[in-house]
């Protein structure tokens, strides 16, 4: 009986899952994604929406892949903050308001959670609470 108890307390024999984020894909991916909203983001200050809507579609596959992960690294996170809200404002722009809140609740929701907290994870959640007010405010004239 004492054997019995004794074996049921060993390890599972199941591995631990890999890291992901320590693999060269994701560190790869995530200077491509960054790298696709540098561009999205001066292509759409510079008035060419359509050149800004395509990198945002080319972008949204890898920002599925990182933020999929277990843990996804500061650096993805902000990477795929920056492709949804820069998608976000392209919506508001359009009058899209209810489509650029749910944009911006997703970044309100990945900062809201977010650990460790820092200066810039708190400045990234004001930045989409602000940005919901304006879709609400937007929605309500």
């Amino acid at each position: 009986m004492a054997a019995v108890f004794l074996a049921s307390c060993g390890p599972s024999g199941t591995p631990a899952p890999a890291d992901e984020t320590r693999e060269p894909w994701y560190a790869d991916a995530t200077r491509q994604l960054d790298a696709i909203d540098r561009q999205a983001q001066s292509d759409f200050q510079n008035g060419q929406f359509d050149a800004a809507a395509a990198l945002i579609e080319k972008g949204e596959p890898l920002e599925k892949k990182l933020v999929s992960v277990a843990h996804p690294t500061l650096e993805a996170a902000e990477a795929a903050s920056d492709l949804d809200d820069l998608y976000g404002r392209m919506l508001l722009k359009n009058h899209h308001y209810g489509w650029a809140r749910l944009m911006f609740q997703k970044n309100l929701s990945r900062w809201k959670h977010w650990s460790p907290e820092s200066a810039e994870t708190k400045k990234r959640y004001a930045q989409a609470a602000a940005e919901i007010d304006q879709c609400d405010r937007e929605m309500t004239k």
